[in-house]
């Protein structure tokens, strides 16, 4: 049982203490045994670091409890650092693995060269009713499009497809990257780009992950007028045109950056504006 690749899963709560408790025993209930659970309390005002520390009570697993709050990237960070794990999972507080999330994406890395691995999810509310799956899919479970995997640098660019938490990191990736990017307010879109420009993705066709729709959340503020993220975004696609090597990528940028002054118009970001057409 020692034998098998350990796996470190990073649970980051703020203030999510309805939702902390089921997270984190979807991780004591995978069926692959060999994880290490580290959970990351970033500041929390509610009542998750006292539900956290009654969960936890006995159990052999690392807490981190941050007195202020640090932001997604650097309190993951902060937990990546403790883990030992071959695998890492970045779980959010509110999202749930299924029993088979670990083992399917053991199997996937086994069968791949690929540095990260990802997943389908299934969207949920805040009560657990399900808003259907990630990927388009029929009534028999069948995708409707081909999902990108290999070396998709070019892909991430021009559109999000990847739902954040179904994703699985080998170490040797995050050790390169040396973690997330703390000057940025959120992780997922500097990690693929970063990622996936030296190292190739692989998808595993299950629906492994439920990603809970919490109004409020990180993601939720992402799209919201003024969202401070995009400030963040326009770091990262600065970042994609010093990678870039390609035409094709160039392209992928292009199209990116239009998509983008879009959003910057429907959210009243205007002073960003200029940052993205002198990257076209």
């Amino acid at each position: 049982m020692n034998q098998l690749p350990l796996v470190s899963v990073v649970c980051l709560c703020h203030n999510q203490e309805r939702f902390v408790q089921e997270s984190i025993k979807s991780v004591w209930s995978q069926s692959y045994p060999n994880i290490e659970l580290i959970v990351v309390d970033d500041g929390s005002s509610d009542g998750s670091k006292e539900l956290i520390h009654s969960i936890l009570d006995g159990k052999n697993v690392k807490f981190i409890s941050l007195e202020t709050t640090l932001g997604n990237c650097q309190a993951f960070n902060l937990g990546f650092r403790e883990s030992r794990g071959e695998y890492i999972i970045d779980l959010a507080a509110d999202d749930i693995l299924m029993p088979e999330r670990v083992l399917c994406g053991i199997n996937t890395f086994m069968k791949s060269d690929a540095g990260v691995s990802f997943c389908d999810v299934l969207n949920i509310d805040e009560n657990g009713k399900e808003l259907g799956t990630h990927f388009k899919r029929d009534k028999k479970g069948t995708l409707f499009c081909q999902v990108p995997e290999g070396d998709i640098y070019a892909n991430l660019i021009k559109k999000y497809f990847i739902s954040p938490p179904s994703m699985m990191i080998k170490r040797e990736v995050l050790e390169e990257l040396n973690g997330y990017d703390e000057s940025l307010s959120y992780e997922d879109f500097d990690f693929w780009i970063r990622s996936s420009r030296n190292w190739k993705y692989a998808f595993t066709n299950e629906v492994l992950v439920k990603k809970r729709k919490v109004a409020g959340s990180l993601s939720d503020q992402q799209f919201r007028r003024k969202s401070t993220h995009q400030k963040s975004t326009l770091r990262v696609c600065q970042k994609i045109k010093k990678l870039n090597r390609t035409r094709e990528e160039r392209s992928a940028l292009r199209i990116r950056c239009l998509y983008e002054i879009r959003q910057c118009l429907r959210q009243r970001n205007f002073k960003l504006i200029p940052g993205f057409l002198r990257l076209l």
